[in-house]
């Protein structure tokens, strides 16, 4: 077993955690696409987001100090949490880095540690396409790790693309007064995943080890066109509807996952 670092006073490192989760649907007429506009926020409305990000806190080890939450109109909501240490009996099969979806135990020291979640709801007026994105950020201070929420964030909204952001900043000193700019190990995001999870995304990464910094991004591989039609199924379209719209649908996504506009091959006929 690795010996553990032995530190002097309080871990100072910060480990910020932050997600961009897209879900894509067709929603074929202007009463479909306001349909899926309510749908959403209904589904992630502030009550059910503050749930999600309660279950966080529970699973990463800490305690709500503060929460405020709202909805707004026409659409969206948002929650920030504060939260504090909860100390727990550590188990020697846990470490300080495992990933989620729950903790077996930990002990942690949090301070100036925050989760927050944003939604944006949209829905585009001539195409059908209709997308919606939250944001979300789960930045810690000390031994604690976002990266235990990691799977559970990603199961909670099902979503088609996800970016994924982890970056360890500041610096901790140890018992003999050297500095450390981290305090655990990792050359991926993509480790800290669940085995599902890999079997069911594309993944890229673009890290830059030497400043502790850590980017993935993760495609959905799984296409059926029932599952992305909101407020009608497959059988009320042509085949020649199908195609246009499997085309839309997988341009949009393609275009989140490299974060630029298509051209060429996606250039609708």
């Amino acid at each position: 077993m690795e010996n553990k670092l032995k530190l002097y006073g309080f871990n100072n490192l910060t480990k910020s955690l932050s997600f961009n989760i897209y879900d894509i649907s067709y929603a074929n007429t202007a009463q479909h696409r306001q349909e899926y506009i309510e749908y959403i926020d209904e589904l992630f409305n502030a009550d059910r987001l503050t749930e999600i990000l309660e279950q966080v806190v529970e699973i990463i080890g800490a305690n709500v100090l503060n929460i405020a939450r709202q909805d707004y109109d026409p659409q969206g909501a948002s929650v920030t949490m504060l939260i504090c240490e909860e100390p727990i009996e550590p188990k020697s099969s846990q470490t300080d880095e495992s990933p989620g979806p729950l903790p077996d135990s930990i002990v942690a020291h949090l301070d100036k540690s925050h989760i927050t979640v944003h939604t944006y709801p949209e829905s585009h007026p001539d195409n059908g396409i209709s997308t919606f994105r939250a944001d979300i950020d789960v930045s810690t201070c000390g031994v604690i790790s976002p990266l235990k929420a990691l799977n559970f964030l990603i199961h909670s909204f099902d979503s088609d693309i996800v970016t994924i952001d982890y970056r360890v900043r500041g610096f901790t000193r140890d018992v003999n007064g050297n500095k450390h700019y981290i305090d655990h190990e990792i050359n991926s995001i993509q480790n800290y995943l669940s085995s599902d999870t890999r079997k069911a995304y594309e993944m890229i990464d673009v890290n830059v080890y030497q400043e502790n910094i850590f980017h993935t991004k993760m495609l959905s591989k799984q296409f059926n066109i029932d599952d992305y039609l909101f407020g009608t199924k497959s059988d009320g379209f042509s085949p020649e509807e199908l195609a246009w719209i499997e085309r839309r649908l997988k341009r949009e996504m393609q275009e989140i996952f490299y974060s630029r506009n298509m051209s060429g091959a996606f250039i609708d006929s």
